[in-house]
């Protein structure tokens, strides 16, 4: 029997990380459709072209990017929409939540319930976006918040359960985060 125990725990470790690069191809796919259905199925525009090249930076197959592409341009599956919730995270942090989905009813609820798990409710339609500006890489905040170490501790781990959820895309704060060199 020896060897039994090493191909289990390569098994295990094999299972763990291919459960990683899954929940990321699916996000990576979600941006890509998003991309070419807002540029009306032009797979060559700059937005489409960008979205395609950060999923083959996160090592992203081939033809998992071609079936993205391809549900984009009309060629099938769920229609997926872009959505944006807001809400105040611990310490009253600014927060705006970008999510791509297929059900919006299933979604706003999952992100309303890590909210109040957290002790925090789930805000309005422009009640956190006036702290940011939208720039070409996404949200910066207007005037960033310092924090103390114990509620920055917080914050990451609240941003750590809404990256979870597999709809959730992107999480920007209005927090000071510290360069670092």
């Amino acid at each position: 029997m020896s060897g039994h125990n090493k191909w289990s725990k390569i098994k295990h470790k094999k299972a763990a990380t291919d459960a990683v690069k899954s929940k990321i191809f699916s996000k990576h796919s979600a941006l890509i459709t998003i991309a070419v259905k807002q540029a009306g199925g032009d797979v060559s525009s700059a937005g489409v072209l960008a979205a395609v090249e950060r999923a083959k930076r996160d090592s992203m197959p081939k033809d998992n990017i071609e079936k993205a592409l391809a549900k984009g341009s009309g060629g099938g599956g769920a229609a997926l929409e872009e959505v944006m919730y807001e809400g105040y995270g611990p310490g009253g942090i600014a927060l705006l939540i970008q999510a791509v989905t297929d059900n919006n009813n299933r979604t706003a609820p999952e992100i309303r319930h890590i909210f109040s798990k957290a002790g925090l409710e789930l805000g309005t339609p422009g009640s956190a976006s006036w702290a940011f500006t939208k720039t070409a890489d996404g949200y910066t905040p207007n005037t960033p918040m310092e924090l103390d170490d114990e509620t920055g501790e917080k914050l990451a781990t609240f941003i750590e359960a809404l990256e979870d959820n597999d709809d959730v895309t992107n999480v920007y704060t209005a927090a000071d985060t510290p360069e670092e060199e």
